[in-house]
């Protein structure tokens, strides 16, 4: 491993950029408030930045993300990629297995195609025209309304057909009775008659 890919290594030059930075900044502190020693402290800082950069412009950059530990072979030109997933890499060619990478877009198919139904009920959605839908919520309570008023009528329409069912039981209670005077008078009658 090369020296400046090591940990300490890292660690002082991270050190040495911010000693650095902090010389410069107070040497141009003391600088701006006519102190002495502020042009040997900004002389020494900036000096030091000056050697730190480049250091950093020799060094080859930093890598930020490590593919290479989930894909072995990635920074190798020639090397078949295979992911940590799948096994260790086997060394020579890997035959590509067709019905994996079939199933693996198969599958991709079905769920842009899910989605592609999806966004076109949202399309549709976005199409239905809703400003009749006031006039039909009132239409509805209107109707409702109205039922109401008939099923109320209803109602009393019932109550007045028990009414005029009870008078017409009075009423054949009441002929019930009349004809029963109305036959002892006859038979009254006939009594009267037939002592003439």
């Amino acid at each position: 491993m090369a020296i400046y890919k090591t940990d300490w290594f890292k660690y002082l030059k991270n050190f040495m950029i911010g000693v650095g930075a902090s010389i410069v900044m107070i040497g141009a502190l003391f600088k701006i408030l006519s102190m002495e020693g502020g042009d040997v402290m900004l002389t020494a800082g900036l000096v030091t930045e000056a050697i730190l950069f480049l250091v950093l412009g020799i060094l080859p950059p930093e890598k930020d993300y490590y593919w290479e530990k989930l894909y072995p072979g990635l920074d190798d030109y020639h090397a078949r990629i295979t992911p940590l997933t799948e096994g260790p890499v086997k060394s020579g060619p890997r035959p590509l297995n067709a019905e994996i990478v079939e199933g693996q877009l198969g599958g991709m198919l079905g769920e842009l195609q899910n989605m592609s139904k999806s966004l076109g009920s949202l399309k549709a959605l976005q199409e239905v025209d809703f400003s009749k839908t006031g006039d039909q919520i009132k239409a509805m309570g209107n109707f409702y309304s109205k039922m109401n008023e008939a099923i109320t009528e209803m109602s009393a329409s019932v109550e007045d057909t028990k009414k005029y069912k009870d008078q017409v039981a009075a009423l054949n209670k009441n002929l019930s009775s009349l004809n029963g005077v109305y036959g002892n008078i006859l038979g009254a009658y006939k009594t009267m008659g037939g002592t003439n």
